[in-house]
């Protein structure tokens, strides 16, 4: 049975089923994927994709599969009332919320999942080996069941988005992806559902991330070295901050040498506390017109 929230005018599914028949009629669809725990980041993808369709979809599901070993699976926000009311004020049209057997009819494990490649096995990847396996196999299956012309994800995790719109393109699915800009709380952290977990001073402690690569963005006309020399001196002087990894890429996410110079894309990526923060900014490398 088709329900519609008590509290907010959006219409709020359940099934595929229920899905298509809400959809059927509506002409074109964007669709907005998110894992719920909703903030001014996911706010702002749904304003971006609204006038691009006729309808808009957000889903909200936390995907089991992306998950690895002694992650936050089961710890993960779920706020679905707050979110179903993000929905509303952004001008949602249907929200989509299946439960994980309707999305893995035969359980996670049975399920034949989606290969990321080379892509997938650094960065992100090397940290958490099974992760865009999950992110990209529940993203085919929402493509599949929404059938989108158009999806918008967020440049946070920019990896993730890589990897979708390499998948679209080798595997021919008919959407549209579009990226938007990463959206940042008022003291500069990138808005992320996992900054609840953040207290007082951790959050504190995390404003490195983007001063490190507000550092680097200052450096970028002397060099990939000083670029990565100066966002690592801002993260080493933060005693709070585990570094994970700290990068810099082509916009494609191919690595650079110390010769290397045009546009670049510098990725961080750093425990606080028992908290695991992304971060990334876009920068052109070297000295424009040299």
């Amino acid at each position: 049975m088709t329900t519609t929230s008590s509290t907010t005018g959006v219409r709020v599914v359940r099934t595929k089923a229920e899905l298509r028949e809400v959809l059927a009629g509506r002409g074109t669809v964007a669709l907005v994927p998110t894992m719920g725990a909703l903030h001014g980041g996911h706010e702002s993808l749904m304003r971006l994709a609204r006038p691009m369709a006729d309808a808009l979809v957000v889903s909200i599901f936390v995907n089991p599969t992306q998950f690895g070993p002694g992650e936050d699976y089961d710890a993960y926000p779920r706020t679905p009332d707050a979110d179903l009311a993000v929905c509303e004020a952004a001008g949602v049209d249907v929200v989509w919320m299946p439960d994980v057997a309707e999305m893995y009819p035969d359980g996670p494990d049975a399920s034949v999942m989606v290969d990321p490649g080379a892509l997938g096995a650094v960065l992100e990847g090397a940290a958490r080996p099974t992760h865009f396996r999950g992110v990209l196999t529940v993203v085919a299956k929402l493509f599949a069941a929404v059938r989108p012309d158009v999806a918008v994800f967020g440049e946070k995790d920019f990896q993730q988005l890589a990897l979708i719109r390499r998948m679209v393109r080798d595997l021919g699915l008919e959407v549209r992806v579009e990226g938007h800009p990463i959206v940042r709380e008022a003291d500069g952290l990138a808005m992320s559902s996992r900054n609840v977990y953040l207290g007082a001073e951790q959050h504190e402690q995390a404003l490195a991330l983007s001063r490190a690569l507000e550092a680097g963005v200052a450096a970028s006309a002397e060099g990939v070295d000083a670029v990565l020399a100066a966002a690592r001196t801002v993260l080493d002087a933060e005693p709070g901050v585990d570094t994970d990894y700290l990068v810099l890429t082509d916009p494609f996410l191919n690595p650079v040498d110390g010769s290397f110079a045009g546009d670049a894309r510098l990725l961080v990526a750093a425990r606080v506390g028992t908290t695991r923060l992304l971060d990334n900014h876009g920068l052109h490398v070297g000295r424009e017109g040299a």
